[in-house]
């Protein structure tokens, strides 16, 4: 919580500095076909979110309970090389506007600096394909390159998806601080209940990300003062990737014992907790494609562009993808702490909440709308 906390207010208070920055630099986002914004916008809130989390992760690393059950320094010196990196990318494409494949190649440095930094997936839990290690005979156990893939490849794909999920006001923000959150409920239960100490790094760049997040909302949610812009949402990406891999780097999955959760899980997981802006990129990958475009060419059809086309307003088309980005993310979650049949009555219960508040508000406020002017009508 003081993890949580400091970073939290370290990103609140630097916000409006970052604004600030942007506004001299001329950093302002402009007003595109497919954006819902009015007006200019500053960005570069990534300058906060990057001090946020640095902040974040001193004060972890020097107290006394956390300090020593951190797996290992290096990792730490690793993860904020990493940061640091790919915020910088963001910075000059918030500037400029780089091209696409400049993006790629700053992603995958990036990454790779992080791998070199020993932040690095070490096993796939998949052993009954080969390959299984003695200490993991249910893994298969990654060679020094074939980790090195998987890692930097992992880090590009999240990158680009919290990139994909930026649109509208406090999204970005609020869907990585819940799948984030959930994220360290599991972190946080393998450490405590499950004795395992090698979980503690996750759940600790859990609680720094989550605290990031809640720093920053305040200052862009709808109507946003500052966006987070591309150094913002790579930066959460590479976060947000970064938790997954400190734990499959840390922890065997054979330790996690059966009773506690599925084998699965600590990679199923953290896939749950990106589902959606995962899914979003798979929609519009295979339909730009299909349209005969770039997969990289920007379009207003992404799924919070159909929640407004459906008639919810700014804020509450935010609000539903937060609730669809807690169920599964939660979901994943309560699948290792409860019964089955406990688990998909509460599944099924809150999937059927989030499916009526996701299809049938809009028509509710339009019929609303036309019974208040049927109304005035006969009062007149």
């Amino acid at each position: 919580m003081l993890t949580l906390v400091v970073a939290a207010t370290v990103t609140y208070l630097l916000t409006p500095v970052a604004r600030r920055i942007a506004l001299r630099w001329g950093a302002m986002t402009p007003v595109r076909d497919r954006d819902v914004h009015a007006i200019p916008t500053p960005r570069l809130g990534g300058i906060a979110m990057l001090a946020g989390f640095a902040a974040g992760m001193l004060v972890a690393t020097q107290m006394p309970f956390l300090g020593p059950r951190l797996s290992d320094g290096r990792q730490t010196v690793a993860l904020l090389s990493g940061a640091v990196l790919i915020c910088a990318l963001g910075v000059a494409d918030d500037k400029w506007e780089l091209d696409a494949l400049t993006k790629l190649a700053g992603q995958v440095l990036a990454a790779g600096v992080m791998v070199l930094g020993g932040v690095q997936m070490l096993y796939l839990p998949i052993g009954s394909l080969g390959g299984s290690g003695d200490d993991f005979p249910n893994t298969f156990v990654l060679g020094p390159v074939e980790g090195a893939v998987l890692t930097i490849a992992l880090v590009v794909i999240t990158v680009n998806a919290v990139n994909f999920v930026d649109g509208l006001d406090g999204l970005a923000a609020g869907v990585v601080a819940i799948a984030a959150a959930a994220f360290f409920i599991f972190s946080y239960v393998l450490t405590v209940n499950g004795s395992l100490v090698r979980a503690t790094t996750s759940g600790v760049v859990a609680a720094a990300l989550v605290g990031v997040c809640l720093g920053f909302l305040p200052h862009n949610f709808s109507p946003a003062r500052v966006f987070m812009g591309d150094s913002g949402s790579m930066l959460l990406g590479l976060l947000l990737a970064s938790t997954t891999i400190t734990l499959t780097g840390n922890v065997g999955p054979n330790s996690v014992t059966t009773d506690l959760t599925p084998t699965l899980l600590p990679l199923a997981l953290p896939l749950a907790a990106m589902a959606l802006p995962f899914l979003d990129v798979m929609l519009a990958i295979v339909r730009r494609t299909a349209a005969g475009r770039s997969p990289f060419a920007p379009d207003k059809q992404h799924l919070h562009h159909r929640l407004l086309e459906r008639g919810h307003s700014h804020a509450r088309a935010v609000l539903v993808m937060y609730l669809w980005s807690a169920v599964i993310s939660f979901g994943a979650t309560a699948w290792a702490f409860l019964s089955f049949q406990g688990f998909a009555i509460s599944l099924s219960a809150v999937v059927v909440v989030a499916v009526v508040v996701t299809m049938n508000i809009p028509r509710l406020r339009r019929g609303e709308g036309t019974f208040t002017g049927l109304r005035r009508g006969v009062r007149r």
